[in-house]
């Protein structure tokens, strides 16, 4: 038994990463039934910004109870469980737990230091089109770009050949 610990503090943003069970590419395939399990979630709670892609899910989230994220984690995973339609093989300990085996057990979260720290996961969040489907960000249709472009926050062309060697070398999954 493992013994981690989340460390908490209010009115914090935090980067979350949320993996699919042996990472099956059911999000974006099930895109509208994420996005409802997204507005079924009773905790207040903000995306700053975010991505989707087919097996995992990456999000800059603030809400004011520390506490409350990982409620809205396990609240995301209940019922996007419930809505998706599955039929794979359970095995014991996933009936034991009544799960439905279509999430990883633990999701990964960092608290954002500063403002370097921001960008540089903000960076890596539209970085993921690039990195694990070879799609440039302005192309790929489920995450915060396109918001952070009409912000002027990125131009349209960002993640060029300089861009990338600054994110490479980060693994946040």
């Amino acid at each position: 038994m493992s013994n981690f610990k989340r460390y908490y503090q209010d009115k914090n943003i935090v980067f979350i990463t949320v993996v699919t069970y042996n990472r099956q590419q059911i999000l974006v395939e099930n895109i509208k039934l994420l996005r409802q399990s997204f507005k079924n979630i009773k905790y207040n709670y903000k995306i700053i910004a975010g991505i989707v892609m087919p097996d995992h899910l990456h999000i800059l989230i603030q809400t004011d109870k520390a506490s409350d994220y990982s409620k809205i984690i396990s609240s995301l995973k209940a019922g996007f469980s419930r809505l998706v339609p599955m039929n794979i093989n359970q095995t014991q300990s996933q009936l034991d737990r009544r799960e439905k085996g279509i999430w990883q057990r633990k999701y990964y979260d960092h608290i954002i230091r500063d403002e370097k720290d921001f960008n540089k996961h903000l960076d890596y969040i539209h970085y993921n089109s690039v990195k694990h489907l070879n799609i440039s960000p302005k192309d790929w249709e489920f995450s915060s770009f396109k918001k952070f472009v009409k912000q002027g926050f990125y131009n349209e062309d960002w993640c060029n050949f300089d861009d990338k060697n600054n994110i490479l070398n980060m693994n946040l999954e």
